[in-house]
């Protein structure tokens, strides 16, 4: 099932969700018509390669092309409109900026396999309820109404600087019409009301000026208030959220809106400075004994400058950090020769840059998530759990000490990042039983609710009886799904994280040949399959085969493996033993559509000898002994084709294939 089936399969809270994310940088409609051929295409490479980025964007207008011939055969006068708008948007915004539009695709997808994991999950989190939580939705809405109630302020002065413009002109016009009488009609009746009137508009002119400086002192003081209380901490907590996504967690939304925010405060204190220019420009055509515009202008503008400086200052952020996968080697070399833990080293990548603005000169820095610095690729999966750690302790991006003494991480919370890393990385997230044989694995605990970690448990010491750290481990399995078992995986047909001990209580039920796939524990990046039949007693029984790692998934797919694997009961005919997968699908109906090929024929060697040869198909098979109390598995499956196999039947003995099958057994 696709994943965009899957998404539109989810309850109406998920959906939701799903329709905030999609806009006019990628509509929905887009998602929609093309989604087979928009998950077949690797966005998250094409976000970092401009080359890569331009060529699906050209082959992405293709697609919409040949969808908009397909409707207009429909004549679906609805839809071709808005696929021809669609792809003039498209066209127009990301002609330029081509890799911009992987990287929108690519978060896009990454936020569906957030919110399937989700759904699986029985309760939200803790880390990514305490990003959605009710106070911060509450703050988000104060600060937006707090920002367009200083914009309409900001607006109403200026209206009241306008009219203070005309009546100063209406005053000074007749202040110079009085001037310009001769002396004898400056002492008629109609010139002494005239004067009284202007007495009474320099009153009002006075009385305007102290209001409209009150005013602005005032838009002046909830904007300081503002940037320092609320704007300030929603942009410190949406960086906690870019935090939470750089470790696969929900995408950092709201940025638009902070950016939105910033652009109309910006604006205001722009307009508002303007308006102490032109007040100071009337104070200088006109004056008094009293006027509170030079006693007051200079110090408001210095108020206004210092927030603009401000707002500037704190909205220069980092939007996108790098990916593990962008991480490169900061140094040549072989091996970990010299190197020592550098996943305790912590740097921050500055930015800094000058602007001015109306003359104002503004040195802006900001830091980026603080990176690790390696020497060598094998160094990386240590130095990613060292960026999971840190993004889940701290929000303090300039804290490079961090390693010294790293504080411990609750259970609850790490788990909640571990399935992040399976919906972020390989589709599909961990429901609440992986989750819990996850816990019992770091702490022996049978709730994963509870509990602290420290940081030497989860990277740094050895799994009890293991050459290898839990967090190896579980790289070791995301590498394994990401390279030879995704569509399974993203189908939901691994079972993964599950014990022997509870393996063997969910087959011990179960109708012979039913089986189930499980990562090995004791080998890295390996799976394993374990299936129940009974003995001619009735006993119930269990065989479960060497874990397969890369290197043989490299020759076989795994859905092959599982199609043609075969298993010899003392001299019988090798027949497969896995029928039902868990709890009782047919194998067919669950792997069939994953399987490379049919079954290929070996045709027998040519008489002439000279240039025949058998062609040869990989295919594992086993031998159990039947007089065994437990079941064998060999060290190393051997690959054979059941025709292979048939002519080996006709001129080699059953017991000495049989001998050249056997294998010293090994438990999993």
């Amino acid at each position: 099932m696709s994943q965009w089936n899957q998404v539109q399969q989810l309850e109406i809270k998920f959906l939701e969700q799903v329709d905030q994310f999609y806009d006019d940088n990628f509509p929905m409609e887009i998602r929609h018509l093309l989604a087979q051929w928009i998950e077949n295409q690797d966005w998250e490479a094409a976000s970092n390669n401009e080359t890569m980025a331009t060529i699906l964007l050209q082959n992405l207008l293709i697609q919409l092309d040949e969808q908009l011939g397909r409707v207009s055969k429909e004549k679906n006068l609805l839809l071709i409109h808005n696929l021809k708008r669609i792809r003039k948007v498209l066209q127009g915004k990301f002609h330029g900026n081509p890799m911009h539009v992987a990287v929108v695709i690519s978060n896009c997808l990454r936020e569906e396999r957030r919110i399937l994991a989700a759904a699986n999950m029985p309760v939200q989190g803790p880390l990514e309820k305490s990003l959605q939580s009710s106070s911060v939705s509450e703050r988000q809405r104060n600060v937006e109404h707090k920002v367009a109630a200083i914009k309409n302020s900001v607006q109403m002065t200026e209206q009241d600087t306008k009219y203070l413009e005309d009546l100063q002109d209406e005053f000074d016009y007749r202040y110079k019409t009085i001037q310009t009488m001769d002396q004898s009609d400056k002492n008629s009746a109609m010139v002494n009301q005239e004067v009284l009137t202007l007495q009474e508009m320099l009153n009002s002119l006075d009385f305007k000026r102290k209001e409209a400086l009150s005013k602005m002192t005032q838009i002046i003081h909830e904007t300081d208030l503002l940037m320092n209380t609320m704007l300030i901490e929603e942009l410190q907590d949406w960086k906690r959220r870019q935090q939470i996504a750089c470790i696969g967690g929900p995408l950092h939304n709201g940025l638009d809106q902070l950016q939105n925010c910033f652009t109309l405060l910006a604006e205001s204190l722009f307009q508002l400075r303007r308006q102490l220019e032109k007040l100071e420009e009337q104070s200088t055509k006109m004056t008094y004994e009293g006027d509170p515009i030079p006693m007051q202008r200079t110090h408001m503008l210095e108020r206004v400058t210092f927030l603009i400086y401000n707002l500037f200052k704190n909205s220069f952020v980092v939007e996108r950090h790098l990916q593990p996968k962008e991480m490169k080697s900061s140094a040549g070399g072989k091996g970990n020769e010299g190197c020592h833990m550098v996943t305790e080293e912590l740097h921050s990548i500055t930015f800094e840059t000058q602007i001015c603005l109306y003359g104002l000169t503004i040195d802006l820095e900001t830091s980026s998530l603080p990176v690790v610095m390696i020497s060598n690729v094998s160094q990386l999966p240590n130095a990613w759990a060292s960026i999971i750690w840190y993004n889940v302790s701290t929000n303090d991006s300039q804290n490079l000490v961090f390693f010294n003494n790293p504080p411990p991480a609750t259970l609850s919370q790490l788990l909640e990042v571990m399935s992040w890393q399976f919906s972020s990385y390989v589709g599909r997230g961990l429901n609440s039983d992986q989750l819990h044989m996850l816990a019992e694995k770091l702490t022996v605990q049978s709730s994963y609710s509870d509990g602290h970690l420290t940081w030497a448990k989860f990277c740094k010491e050895h799994l009890p009886g293991k050459s290898f750290t839990f967090w190896t481990w579980l790289e070791a399995i995301l590498d394994l799904i990401k390279k030879h078992i995704l569509p399974l995986w993203i189908d939901g047909y691994v079972m993964g994280f599950v014990s022997k001990e509870k393996e063997r209580l969910l087959l011990k039920d179960k109708m012979p040949g039913t089986f189930l796939l499980r990562f090995s524990e004791s080998h890295l990046g390996g799976i394993t399959f374990t299936w129940v039949d009974h003995s001619e007693s009735g006993e119930v029984r269990f065989h479960s085969v060497e874990p397969y790692n890369k290197g043989r998934l490299s020759a076989l797919p795994f859905a092959d493996i599982l199609r043609d694997y075969k298993v010899i009961m003392a001299e019988n005919i090798p027949e497969n033993p896995l029928k039902y997968l868990y709890p009782d699908i047919p194998k067919d109906k669950a792997f069939g559509k994953h399987y490379s090929s049919q079954p290929c024929e070996v045709s027998r060697p040519t008489e002439r000898g000279d240039k025949g040869y058998v062609p040869s198909v990989f295919i594992p098979i086993s031998t159990i002994r039947s007089d065994s109390t437990e079941p064998h598995s060999p060290s190393d499956l051997l690959p054979m084709s059941p025709s292979v196999y048939a002519v080996l039947r006709e001129n080699l003995s059953p017991t000495t294939i049989e001998t050249a099958m056997k294998s010293p057994y090994s438990a999993e």
